[in-house]
Parts: C-alpha cells; sequence; structure tokens
C-alpha cells in the first residue's frame, strides 16, 4: 500500500468514526471504514485480524490503547493510531458492541499437522516449560470473554506474527499474565498454536 493510500484510509477513517451519522443503510459508517482492512464480513485476513465476533469489552480496550498509543506493535502504529485518533468513546462502544455480535468464521489456514501438537498445548499447557494452558483463560474454544479476545479462527498468519511480537517486547497494552507466558513459547510452540487457532470454530 502506498503512503497516498495509507493516509486516504487514515482520514476516511477519522472522518467515519468522527461522524457515525454517515451511516447509509444498515451498516454503520465505522463499520464500512473497518471493511476496508478486515474484510466485508469483519472476518480478517492474514494480517488484519478478524473483529467479528470478539467481545465488545476487549475491542474497547484495543480501541483505546490504539488512541492512547500504548498498543505500539508496527501495524497498530500505521494503520490504526490515525482511525483511533478522533474516536469518542460513544462511537467506540456502540462499534465494539456491534462487531460482538457478528458471527466468526474460523480461517482455517494453518497446518493441519500441527494441529493436534498445538491443541495439546492449547488445552494443558506445558509444564516442564511453565507454560500455563491457553484455555484457563481464552475458555475451552478459546472464545474469550470481557477483556480476553478471542482467539478461536483467527489466521494462522495474524496469530503466528502477534505471538512473535510479544518476545521483541510490544506487550505495553497487555493485561498479565499474557507477557510472561507468551515470551516463554518456543518457536515450534507457537507454529502449533497458531496452527490449531486458525481452526477453531
Amino acid at each position: 500500500m502506498t503512503r497516498t493510500m495509507r493516509i486516504r484510509v487514515a482520514l476516511l477513517a477519522i472522518v467515519s468514526f468522527a461522524v457515525p451519522s454517515l451511516a447509509v443503510g444498515n451498516e454503520p459508517a465505522p463499520v464500512r471504514n473497518c471493511s476496508w482492512c478486515h474484510g466485508t464480513s469483519l472476518n480478517g485476513y492474514a494480517t488484519a485480524p478478524r473483529l467479528a465476533g470478539q467481545p465488545a469489552q476487549y475491542i474497547m480496550n484495543q480501541l483505546r490503547s490504539f488512541h492512547r498509543h500504548t498498543r505500539d506493535n508496527p501495524f497498530s502504529r500505521q494503520f490504526m493510531w490515525g482511525a483511533a485518533e478522533n474516536l469518542t468513546p460513544a462511537t467506540a462502544y456502540g462499534l465494539a458492541t456491534y462487531l460482538a455480535t457478528l458471527p466468526p468464521r474460523p480461517a482455517d489456514d494453518g497446518n493441519p499437522d500441527l494441529a493436534g501438537a498445538g491443541r495439546s498445548l492449547y488445552e494443558e499447557g506445558n509444564p516442564d516449560g511453565n507454560i500455563v494452558a491457553c484455555a484457563a483463560c481464552h475458555g475451552p474454544n478459546a472464545e474469550g470473554e470481557g477483556q480476553i479476545p478471542r482467539l478461536g479462527g483467527l489466521s494462522y498468519a495474524y496469530l503466528k506474527r502477534r505471538l512473535e511480537q510479544w518476545g521483541e517486547g510490544y506487550h505495553a497494552s497487555a493485561l498479565p499474565p499474557m507477557p510472561r507466558i507468551a515470551i516463554k513459547l518456543a518457536p515450534n510452540e507457537i507454529e502449533a498454536l497458531a496452527s490449531y487457532l486458525s481452526f477453531v470454530r
């Protein structure tokens, strides 16, 4: 994407978030703007995560983090800081509540040969590595709740990159104990988890 296109997307985001009355038909203007990167059904792509079905409180927290520049990984800085710049609390609440009602679809793009190992790690953790089971916080079906995100069905590429970024220090906006757990994950464990979760419905 060119610099001009990025600026245009950011400007459209600011206008849409700031003026919800631009909505036409049944789809609010902020939602139409999100679909530029997150897809028309808000089920995401490899680099832009699925928003459909995420807990409303989690979405609101992330929007607040973008607005405050505390979620600072490269794509957040490049795309979401500008998009959330003029986002009001009322619009964030409405957007988050709406997105939480949308039906999520699994990406189904992981390595099926690694899914079994990923499921074991998700459900049981790795006692030898002092890694707690992901299911303890994210739920048995990776559905998330409240401030904890839904992981089930997210794109393999997105999950893999986000898990890698914990070890790179991009976790300023994260709630404990996630940073402490994620930085212990070995590359093969990240591959397995991301693969398994991409298939979860």
